[in-house]
């Protein structure tokens, strides 16, 4: 038995987490790649260098189900107790603008397919790739996608793990020209295993106790009450507050937005920051898109004086209601007050409507990225 059953086992042992069949079945199989990486590491010695071939990988992992089944729980064991250097863990969304930023590099020396020499690089010194939250919402990563993952794993040995929200076949539905994306879904199914973590608990809103997910009026107990929340979705020590990574993420345009507070697919925003500066749909798009939870604090009650952010605000919760993020506030007023008066008041009803149903048990049990 290695590290990862162990720990596993263990959290089960003390009561942090529930039996839960399908969560067992995983914890298995990732304990076995383990095996198999090890096994794998040890075999390309002298022969392997000699040969100048990369020996096949070990069979990947792909794990989905509906928010708080513990994917990304069980993705952290894995790649914590994974004890090899090569490896490396990263946001899906992060990897794709990554990749992005290498074609376009390759491209401007005109020698050819971009895809090998990018797929090499992100290979470089890996031989296990360990992605949270897969999910594909443009045709640009849809394009790519087969071919990249082709090169990494039957040219570059690389070994994939990852998790989503969504069965393989339901990747990039009614996407547009999917059919550039149908191989990508047989590689899945044919170079890793699938396994569903659809259990009946929802570990990440059982971490929120039953909290409330807004907050008011502003001051230090709704503030409080948020950073607790961060906390508690994050498994992130508090005491350790000072240490929490930030991000920078690609907002298009060649613009960057700073996540002050970015975790594990939880990310923190001020309402200035996000209502109170010149932004539009695909800012708060690309935010909907990163994170499967959203804590916005700071939202003032609002006038006619405010319109403009009364209007960006809408946006933004359009977006992320389309997208089913979670939302938890810090705010001055409930969703029926905060805007009471001004341009665009009719229209802002359907954001009290949508504000109202997000804190509902019903929407907080969908899956990110659910339609």
């Amino acid at each position: 038995m290695t590290a990862m059953l162990e720990r596993y086992e263990a959290l089960v042992a003390t009561g942090e987490l529930r039996s839960d069949p399908e969560q067992e079945a995983a914890a298995e199989r990732l304990n076995r790649l383990q095996r198999e990486l090890y096994k794998a590491t040890a075999s390309t010695g002298l022969i392997g260098k000699l040969l100048g071939k990369k020996p096949a990988p070990p069979r990947g992992i792909y794990m989905w189900g509906g928010v708080g089944r513990g994917k990304s729980m069980l993705m952290d064991l894995f790649v914590q107790t994974l004890d090899i250097p090569e490896k490396r863990r990263v946001h899906f969304h992060a990897f794709m603008l990554e990749v992005h930023g290498l074609l376009r590099e390759e491209r401007k020396k005109e020698t050819g397919d971009p895809i090998p020499p990018v797929a090499a690089a992100l290979a470089r010194n890996i031989r296990c790739l360990a992605f949270d939250e897969m999910v594909v919402n443009n045709s640009a990563d849809a394009m790519i996608m087969s071919r990249l993952f082709t090169h990494l794993i039957e040219n570059e040995g690389v070994t994939i793990v990852t998790t989503s929200n969504r069965a393989p076949s339901e990747l990039y539905k009614d996407g547009l020209n999917r059919e550039h994306f149908l191989p990508f879904i047989a590689l899945i199914e044919r170079d890793l295993d699938v396994m569903t973590l659809n259990g009946p608990t929802d570990y990440r809103l059982q971490r929120l106790g039953g909290m409330a997910t807004w907050h008011m009026p502003l001051g230090e107990p709704a503030t409080e009450q948020a950073r607790e929340a961060f906390y508690r979705l994050t498994d992130y020590p508090p005491e350790d507050a000072e240490h929490v990574p930030s991000a920078d993420i690609d907002v298009g345009g060649g613009r960057l937005l700073h996540v002050p507070k970015s975790l594990k697919g939880v990310g923190v925003f001020s309402f200035k920051r996000l209502c109170g500066e010149a932004r539009g749909a695909s800012d708060y798009l690309a935010i909907a898109r990163a994170y499967h939870s959203v804590i916005l604090v700071g939202i003032p009650k609002m006038g006619p004086d405010r319109r403009n952010e009364a209007a960006r605000f809408v946006t933004l919760i359009d977006a992320l209601y389309e997208n089913k993020v979670k939302l938890i506030v810090a705010a001055d007023a409930s969703p029926e007050e905060l805007y009471q008066a001004g341009t665009g008041r009719f229209e802002f009803e359907r954001t009290v409507s949508r504000l109202n149903e997000m804190q509902s048990a019903d929407y907080l049990a969908m899956g990110h990225g659910e339609g």
